[in-house]
């Protein structure tokens, strides 16, 4: 059977689980990158992600395997490992094998946690980190809202959603806006930076649209995308929300994308109100795009016209991400 991308997995820091779901002594099943893998918290209380397999007999460490201090003990003979893939111990055994001892045999990923999320670097060949994750200073704060979750499944692949920000002209399709967002995108190193003053129905005291397609107004969207995984959403209107998405390849065809909202505990209540609505309706956007991501393929050639957006300068920027730019 055909896929309907033929695009390899990009490189950089992925999401792969909220911090606050991953208690010490934790161990989680995951499947990324095209792969399987475990994410474990040690007793110190350190995040930590390996390939799930172990080199023994083949066991997976995330179904019964057990943290042992900063180690990870497989389910299946106790053989157990540290952070970084290294064999520390076999509980049965007179001596180490030689093909473990000292070295690493399974396969670790460098992990940060940030912004409430643990973040895992991501490369086919196994390079160093080249950039970091950026920190959301509102995300923890005090003075900010806990933060509101949404997550989907999508068939689609990473780039096709970041190319959504500089399609200005599926805007009026997919979400119904009246006319095309005015704005500017620079890109710069890893960084892509978007500022759109989209036009959109104005919201009422309580929260609802005007749906009349009569009453609207300007709103400032400003979007930073560091990497391919990471978006910082800052909305300004009469209130502010600030949203972070988060985009992990499930393997070369499937996304699990993730949106967190965090607002100021100081707006008014009907501020508040607004800035609700303002996020439902952010949410309801994917949810536009998502039956568009689900079927359509990827035209490597598109036939492009003057109005559709800074595409193919998105296309550039983001071959960076690809060993040997895609």
């Amino acid at each position: 059977m055909a896929t309907r991308y033929d695009k390899p997995i990009p490189f950089g820091w992925f999401a792969l689980e909220y911090s606050s779901q991953l208690a010490i002594g934790d161990v989680q099943a995951l499947s990324y990158f095209g792969r399987e893998l475990v994410l474990f918290r040690t007793e110190s209380g350190e995040a930590r992600a390996l390939d799930a397999f172990c080199p023994h007999l083949g066991a997976h460490l995330g179904h019964g395997g057990v943290v042992k201090g900063d180690r990870i003990a497989c389910p299946f003979h106790g053989w157990q490992f540290d952070g970084d893939g290294v064999c520390q111990e076999v509980p049965y055994a007179k001596n180490m094998p030689p093909r473990v001892k000292g070295r690493q045999t399974i396969n670790a990923y460098p992990v940060v946690e940030r912004n409430a999320m643990i973040w895992a670097w991501y490369h086919p060949e196994n390079a160093a980190p080249e950039f970091e994750v950026e920190t959301i200073p509102e995300i923890g704060s005090a003075d900010w809202t806990e933060l509101d979750v949404y997550d989907w499944t999508i068939n689609t692949i990473v780039q096709e959603t970041g190319e959504n920000g500089a399609d200005v002209a599926h805007f009026m399709f997919v979400h119904s806006s009246p006319e095309m967002p005015e704005g500017k995108v620079t890109m710069d190193g890893v960084r892509r930076s978007t500022l759109l003053m989209n036009k959109v129905p104005r919201i009422n005291a309580k929260g609802e649209t005007d749906e009349s397609g009569e009453d609207w107004e300007f709103i400032e969207v400003n979007s930073i995308n560091v990497g391919p995984g990471q978006t910082i959403q800052r909305i300004t209107r009469a209130f502010e929300v600030v949203m972070m998405g988060t985009i992990t390849p499930i393997d070369d065809q499937h996304v699990h994308l993730r949106f967190a909202f965090t607002m100021p505990n100081s707006q008014s209540d009907m501020n508040q109100v607004l800035a609700e609505a303002t996020r439902d309706n952010i949410a309801g956007g994917v949810e536009q795009d998502i039956p568009i991501w689900n079927h359509k393929r990827y035209v490597d050639d598109p036939i492009l016209c003057d109005g559709d957006g800074p595409i193919a300068k998105y296309r550039k920027w983001f071959s960076q991400f690809y060993v040997g730019g895609g």
